[in-house]
């Protein structure tokens, strides 16, 4: 049971509050300097792209007091219609959508874009927190495992549609809030050994990675068999159908990696992952970004080259600076110095997400804290990684950095709602 408090801002975390808007301020300071021209003064050209950022940044202020002037019961009661909303928002865009740089993701207002891909990952985690939350929920039935996954993969598949499988692959990162909540850990194991099969596989050839892959395989196998033989010996017999099952299915999937790279990944994806593998080299084409990037990070050196300073981001030397890559800014600019604080900051902003998660008292703020505390770390890992070019170039946002008015609300609508949540928990009894 629980009661409403009558004061919006009571009860409110300071800290989560605090780096939210420390995050936009550093990550605007970075989007002016990747995106100003000549003239550095006009922070108030509304026709520059740093002018649209503040201008969404301005607009975040109504939406904060919107979804924390919101009783909290709504976001629990509404969840299931906000899930099928975005739905619905989802499809509407293979009707009516508009057609950017290759993806119909977007609905277009006269000159106003808005991206519902941004959104949906709210009112996902929404819906995930209502169904796990249910008393009667546990992972024990099969059936409940459908559920959950369904959930989850909807929005995926549709956003994979458009196509943006970037921002679909974001929707894994709700497998870890499944783990927390009672899911086996049988799906993070064949989940790993399914990658590192398909990568190795890529690396070395499909007939020269077999013995390794049968090795690995093996190994797994014969350490099962020894933890059932050590810790419970009972289950072996029960076990060793699943497990002669899973041996044939792994050596299976090595075959069919070949077909799945050339016949259903497209011709920009396979790229991709040959460079990030080292198959091949590129620095002029698809692999151009990436190249350019790493140079410009490595080019700011131990303390960065300043403010405003940063000749290979004022010469536009990367694409999509201020929008995917502009973690490469920060590193010329600010220097290893300052990207090691920016991620101290993202690292400080997703763990103080994480304690605020562990003392809700009901299990719906907590579910919705962790899986926002997952999506944020998803984003935050992935894209940098792509830009150090440690992994392949998928193009989803930085939070609170990369250029966007879908992303940044998408993003706050996120937290905010967390925040509300968490800001009632001393109400509940």
């Amino acid at each position: 049971m629980q009661r409403e408090k009558t004061n919006i801002f009571k009860g409110v975390d300071g800290w989560l509050v605090l780096m939210f808007f420390l995050l936009v301020f550093v990550g605007w300071i970075n989007i002016y300097s990747a995106s100003t021209s000549e003239d550095h003064f006009e922070i108030l050209d509304f026709n520059s792209r740093y002018g649209k950022q503040l201008m969404w940044i301005g607009l975040t202020i109504p939406i904060i007091i919107i979804v924390l002037f919101i009783e909290t019961r709504f976001y629990e009661r509404f969840s299931s219609i906000f899930y099928i909303v975005s739905i619905l928002s989802l499809i509407g865009l293979f009707v009516v959508g508009k057609n950017i740089n290759g993806a119909t993701s977007w609905y277009a207002i006269g000159s106003f874009t808005i991206q519902p891909a941004e959104f949906a990952k709210a009112f996902t985690a929404l819906a995930v927190a209502k169904l796990l939350s249910d008393q009667a929920f546990t992972f024990k039935p099969f059936k409940n495992h459908i559920k959950a996954f369904f959930i989850i993969f909807l929005p995926a598949l549709l956003i994979t549609l458009q196509p943006d499988p970037g921002s679909a692959l974001v929707y894994l990162s709700f497998f870890f809030i499944f783990y927390r909540e009672g899911l086996s850990g049988f799906y993070f194991v064949i989940g790993f050994m399914a990658v590192l099969i398909f990568l190795l596989t890529l690396k070395l050839g499909s007939i020269g990675v077999f013995p390794v892959t049968i090795l690995i395989v093996v190994v797994t196998f014969l350490l099962f068999i020894i933890y059932l033989v050590i810790y419970n010996r009972s289950k072996l017999k029960k076990y060793w159908i699943q497990l002669t099952g899973i041996f044939i299915v792994a050596s299976l999937f090595i075959f069919s990696v070949q077909f799945i790279f050339s016949n259903i990944f497209e011709q920009r994806h396979r790229d991709r992952f040959n460079i990030v593998l080292g198959k091949t080299t590129d620095t002029k084409e698809i692999g151009y970004n990436t190249d350019q990037a790493i140079k410009t990070i490595t080019s700011g050196g131990f303390s960065g080259k300043g403010f405003l300073e940063g000749d290979r981001t004022q010469g536009d030397f990367v694409p999509e600076q201020d929008t995917d890559y502009i973690f490469s800014t920060v590193g010329e600019e600010w220097g290893f110095i300052g990207s090691v604080l920016v991620i101290i900051l993202f690292s400080a902003f997703i763990i103080r997400i994480i304690h605020v998660a562990e003392r809700q008292k009901s299990v719906f703020s907590r579910v919705y804290g962790y899986s926002i505390a997952t999506i944020f770390l998803f984003h935050f890992t992935i894209n940098i990684g792509m830009v150090i070019g440690l992994l392949p170039t998928i193009g989803i946002p930085l939070p609170f950095f990369s250029y966007g008015g879908s992303s940044l609300w998408g993003f706050t609508l996120l937290l905010f709602i967390f925040i509300r949540l968490d800001a009632n928990r001393s109400f509940e009894w």
